[in-house]
């Protein structure tokens, strides 16, 4: 019996055995001043060296059996290491490099990882992540819709690595419900209130009145007042006025440059008055390269804390930042102006995107109407239908 042993061992570790035939003999190793052990071996003529992090010499060998065991796995039958979900979102990211929707990817990818702990495996992404993710972005005053942009990269990021032969969760995502309803805007009234509460000489409990007040404290609530009256009279997204310098800003020619990261386009939008004034205001008051900056003379970035806190205190609980950019649309289309203008305005590269706004445009055309039948029957028929 123990000379038929022999022999199979003898056979198997044989180089031209086709089970063994790519794997060459295992060693630990010590390398430059690392105090840990390193394994060390080949397989398919490719030299593979790793650290087992311990100094404990069995340890060492048990954790070198598993390494290699994981490296031949991986090599030669195709079963992929684990990576963490932040690796996952990263290399999604890096899929969609180049298209339209690459920043705006990036920028939902960094909401993320401040939001969850992204350092876990994969693997260990269960539903419970995933609702930690909608519950925590709930609490920070975001509607269902950007919530929704959120969940779907986290769940695009998953399709992929489990398309790629990484190990996934089979993990779906929570209902997310965006109610179909009429477009939130600001009337005449709650635009005065909310920036009541987000006026630079205003005082109120905690904060002291402007002359004692610290400059940088000062200079971010005019920030964030300039900032919310250019958001309404542009109706640009909130990355595209925050974030714009001053060689886009043709003050002499009254013309805003906008590069729309998002569609990956131009438009060229014409200042209000009120936009006029803050922006040479700002312009004589500023020598940076950006119309807003951030406490380190950056691009100012997302920053809507206080925004969003203005809009509570003015009683305004369900309205966003992108509710500014509704106001601007549906007065625009109140006032006369058709959906494809407006389309042109809002530099929407969709017209269903703009037909959210379809029913204030039969409401002013039916007004049209219900003017030119009056004055029709004016003219016609003074005497008729009379009470």
């Amino acid at each position: 019996m123990q000379v038929r042993v022999v022999a199979l061992s003898n056979a198997l570790c044989r180089r031209d055995n086709p089970v063994v035939a790519k794997r060459e003999p295992m060693s630990l190793v010590k390398r430059g001043n690392s105090k840990f052990w390193y394994v060390q071996f080949q397989i398919d003529r490719q030299t593979i060296v790793r650290s087992t992090k311990t100094t404990d010499r069995k340890v060492a060998e048990q954790v070198a059996a598993k390494i290699r065991a994981d490296v031949h796995a991986e090599l030669l039958l195709g079963k992929k290491e684990l990576i963490t979900l932040e690796t996952a979102l990263r290399r999604f990211a890096n899929t969609k490099a180049g298209t339209a929707n690459y920043r705006n990817l990036k920028s939902q990818i960094r909401i993320i990882l401040r939001t969850i702990d992204c350092s876990i495996p994969l693997p260990k992404v269960n539903s419970d992540t995933l609702e930690q993710f909608r519950q925590k972005r709930l609490s920070q005053g975001c509607g269902s819709q950007t919530i929704k942009h959120g969940m779907n990269c986290l769940m695009g990021a998953i399709r992929l690595a489990r398309k790629d032969g990484y190990q996934c969760p089979s993990v779906d995502a929570p209902l997310i419900r965006t109610a179909n309803s009429r477009v939130r805007y600001l009337s005449v009234e709650e635009e005065r209130r909310l920036l009541r509460e987000l006026d630079p000489t205003r005082v109120a409990n905690g904060l002291s009145a402007e002359p004692a007040r610290r400059a940088d404290r000062q200079k971010w609530m005019q920030d964030n007042y300039d900032l919310v009256i250019m958001l309404i009279d542009t109706g640009a997204r909130y990355s595209e006025i925050a974030n714009i310098a001053w060689k886009d800003i043709d003050l002499n020619g009254g013309e805003i440059r906008l590069w729309r990261s998002k569609v990956q386009n131009e438009s060229v939008i014409y200042m209000t008055d009120r936009v006029e004034i803050i922006l040479r205001r700002r312009r004589r008051e500023s020598n940076g390269l950006t119309v807003f900056a951030n406490k380190a003379g950056e691009r100012r970035g997302y920053s809507a804390i206080a925004i969003r806190k203005a809009f509570r205190r003015a009683g305004l609980d369900d309205c966003t930042i992108h509710t500014l950019r509704h106001t601007h649309a549906t007065r625009l289309v109140q006032n006369g102006l058709s959906i494809q203008e407006v389309k042109a305005v809002l530099g929407h590269t969709d017209i269903r995107t703009t037909m959210r706004y379809a029913h204030l445009e039969q409401t002013v055309v039916t007004r049209k109407a219900r003017d030119i039948v009056n004055a029709l029957n004016a003219a016609n028929f003074s005497a008729e239908g009379r009470a």
